[in-house]
């Protein structure tokens, strides 16, 4: 049983958990997940380690609700505990010592990015931050990216806060304006992370990108998380998540993510159907 020490609602359909996991803390480094399992018959998922803290022996997670196990999770209260949490998986990422980067996240992807920016400038380097949200009251942990970034800009797409843009347009603005990037680091949707990919490729700048497609077991035997990497199947559970953007084959993936979308889609109605007859009674 894993305590949900902290639990936080950062927007309507995304919250945090900071959970007790001292042997995944102290073993956890930037760009690796976990893998959490609540209920008798509940569903294994994936979840990015956001933070973590080895002396409190805690991770941070960040999870946006867009599925029925996602949704249950959510009504997880602080101070109740998680069944399952396995982990650290994939490969902790260690960065070298670059001299400028710059970091993009957009949405849920924000979180991701987090250790990565702590690494980077724990390690000296010059950090610019790019993070992106659809509004106001959907943005978290500014803060934090802040304290972190030689230069942080917020985006949102109804320009409710900071600059009303997407995170890839602003990206290539930085890029336009500094010509000493030595890599950039991008997290989020696949659409956005391609974008970001492409924007670099030119200009022949290392771009890393974080995938998340479909993971069952985590160790590589389910084969539900191939990738197309230069050419060749990767299993994003052992061979990532984290990899060279430019690389990636992202019409593949996007293909491959769809392939339970009808009936990702039915689960949720069914749950989302079974909760309000449940309260009306």
């Amino acid at each position: 049983m894993y305590l949900i020490v902290t639990r936080a609602q950062l927007s309507p359909a995304m919250y945090l958990w900071e959970l007790y996991t001292p042997d995944i803390a102290h073993a956890v480094g930037p760009g690796q997940f976990v893998i959490v399992r609540h209920g008798e018959n509940g569903e294994r998922i994936p979840l990015t380690v956001a933070d973590f803290d080895r002396a409190k022996g805690t991770i941070t997670l960040v999870i946006q609700a867009v599925g029925k196990t996602t949704y249950m999770l959510m009504e997880l209260k602080q101070g109740e505990s998680v069944d399952e949490v396995f982990g650290p998986l994939g490969n902790a990422r260690h960065c070298d010592p670059h001299k400028k980067v710059i970091c993009v996240g957009s949405g849920a992807g924000v979180a991701g990015v987090y250790p990565h920016l702590r690494q980077y400038s724990e390690m000296g380097a010059c950090t610019i931050s790019i993070i992106s949200f659809g509004a106001r009251d959907l943005m978290f942990w500014v803060d934090r990216f802040k304290a972190r970034s030689n230069e942080c800009i917020i985006c949102t797409d109804d320009g409710s806060i900071g600059v009303k843009q997407s995170a890839t347009e602003a990206l290539g603005k930085v890029l336009e304006k500094h010509q000493d990037i030595d890599e950039v680091l991008a997290i989020g949707s696949l659409m956005m992370m391609k974008a970001c990919a492409e924007l670099t490729r030119p200009r022949s700048i290392r771009t890393v990108v974080s995938l998340k497609p479909i993971v069952v077991d985590g160790i590589g035997l389910c084969g539900g998380c191939r990738v197309k990497v230069a050419g060749q199947m990767k299993f994003a559970c052992l061979d990532g998540p984290e990899f060279d953007g430019h690389q990636v084959d992202f019409e593949e993936l996007a293909l491959r993510m769809k392939r339970f979308e009808r009936e990702e889609r039915e689960s949720l109605r069914l749950y989302q159907e079974h909760r309000h007859t449940s309260e009306a009674a």
